[in-house]
């Protein structure tokens, strides 16, 4: 068997891809913390201060899909560069932006270009790095890329719109995007071509299917779940999801081949991403608003105030490759939803008398260890035996999950909280914070046990099954002495 090519500069090829994801997924939350100044700036009302977040929200996830199919047709550096030049302009555009559905669209164009980016990112790490101890320290670092950026972009975003402007969280991304654009084909060797038809019907009923679904959650924050607009669209998407999956059962060269399901491990990933994001994006758009509107923080000292969980993310995050060497990695997995659990479920008691340093930053401490610990091993289960072939399919399943989970997950956090009885402004909010974070608590809850019962035996399982072709010659050798 030919041992796969090593890539002409690992090191290189690592950096652009990490600093690539790092930027969409600064972008996902660098947003929270600057939205105050946001409003303000261009007088936009909470409907519309809500859709600056969600028409990013809606067209990554509806396009995810496509995105991953597209890099397997044209070439995944083509794509991933292509992606790069979309969402670096619309994220000067965005900076610019003089009224508010300015910014809108922009978003909406930025979601584009993170959907092409997302998955072309991940499945040419997968192409760049030969099976084994080089992929599962890159897959490592990117699954704590995932973590660390989400968290660190609360910070960076308010210590921008604190000192500067909300804007300059936009206009960081032009530089940074413009130096991936130059570097990606100067480093990253071109992927070849998949030769075939393009699944048309499977791409247009997955987008629109996502879509519906992602728009019907977004709408519960405003108009809830009984709203016939919310009905229609969640409806939609699943009628829309299920001629998906019928299309998928028959094409001949399907958009997500249905085989990747075949696998626990990767399936039990996609589901324990959904749930765990589900809970995290509870975490931030709830925490960030109990520190600044029950602890009268200012969104510099709310962004400082994630620093604990940021820390601990990245030195955790850094030793996982070295983990992952040493214990399985469903094992580590459990262990960071577990500790996320327990951070989760601390803080969701905070309230209107508790003390930053043991109502949050002690609770947030654990939390960032089990982000740190999570990310990396939900990546390389997502796509752990996928064929070459399958790769931007399954690098765009694992981006699917975690942008619909998020989005899922923050409608059932606010319907959760909009349960809670109206009463004193900060007293009311700081209920509201209880329930959403209890909320994303039972989440992890059913995280924890599909890992359990699904990633954890089938991987308990491989492993066993990897040391058996070795063991067996050396029981031979010993009965024949």
């Amino acid at each position: 068997m030919k041992p796969e090519p090593i890539a002409p500069h690992p090191a290189a090829i690592l950096a652009v891809i990490l600093v690539s994801y790092f930027m969409i997924l600064l972008d996902n939350s660098v947003i929270f913390t600057a939205l105050p100044s946001l409003q303000e700036d261009l007088h936009l009302s909470t409907g519309e201060l809500s859709w600056v977040q969600d028409a990013y929200t809606l067209v990554f996830g509806g396009l995810l899909l496509l995105g991953a199919r597209a890099g397997d047709l044209l070439g995944r550096r083509r794509v991933f560069v292509f992606g790069l030049v979309v969402f670096s302009i619309a994220s000067l555009l965005i900076g610019l932006a003089p009224a508010g559905w300015w910014a809108i669209a922009g978003r909406a164009v930025q979601g584009i270009g993170a959907a092409i980016v997302a998955p072309a990112s991940l499945s040419l790490l997968t192409a760049s790095f030969p099976e084994g101890r080089e992929r599962t320290r890159a897959v490592a670092l990117y699954g704590a890329t995932a973590g660390i950026g989400a968290s660190l972009g609360l910070v960076i975003g308010g210590a921008l719109a604190h000192w500067i402007s909300w804007r300059a969280g936009f206009f960081v991304n032009v530089p940074i995007g413009a130096a991936m654009i130059i570097l990606a084909p100067k480093f990253i060797p071109e992927t070849g071509r998949t030769i075939g038809r393009f699944d048309v019907f499977g791409a247009l009923s997955a987008t629109l299917g996502v879509g519906a679904l992602v728009f019907g959650i977004i709408n519960t924050a405003v108009a809830g779940w009984e709203s016939p607009v919310t009905l229609a669209a969640v409806s939609a998407g699943v009628v829309f999801l299920i001629v998906f999956v019928l299309i998928e059962r028959r094409a001949t060269q399907p958009i997500m081949p249905l085989r990747l399901f075949r696998s626990r491990r990767r399936t039990g990933a996609y589901v324990a991403r959904f749930l765990y994001l589900g809970a995290m994006i509870a975490f931030f758009f709830f925490t960030t608003q109990f520190l600044q509107e029950v602890l009268g923080f200012d969104p510099l000292q709310a962004g400082i105030g994630f620093l604990p969980m940021t820390a601990v993310n990245f030195v955790v995050a850094m030793s996982i490759p070295r983990l992952l060497g040493r214990m399985p990695g469903s094992v580590v997995l459990l262990a960071g939803i577990l500790l996320t659990l327990a951070g989760m479920f601390w803080l969701s008691r905070a309230g209107v008398d508790s003390a930053y340093l043991t109502g949050v930053a002690l609770p947030m401490i654990l939390i960032g260890a089990g982000q740190g610990l999570a990310f990396a091993p939900l990546t390389s289960f997502g796509i752990v035996g996928a064929p070459a072939a399958d790769a931007g399919a399954a690098s765009g399943l694992v981006n699917t999950f975690h942008q619909v989970g998020t989005c899922l997950g923050l409608g059932i956090a606010v319907a959760a909280a909009a349960t809670v009885p109206s009463g004193p402004e900060t007293a009311h909010l700081a209920a509201q914070v209880s329930v959403a974070l209890t909320t994303g608590s039972a989440l992890l809850l059913l995280a924890a046990a599909v890992a359990a019962a699904l990633i954890l035996p089938a991987d308990l399982a491989a492993r066993r099954a990897r040391t058996l072709p070795a063991a067996r010659p050396v029981a031979l050798a010993e009965t024949t002495r």
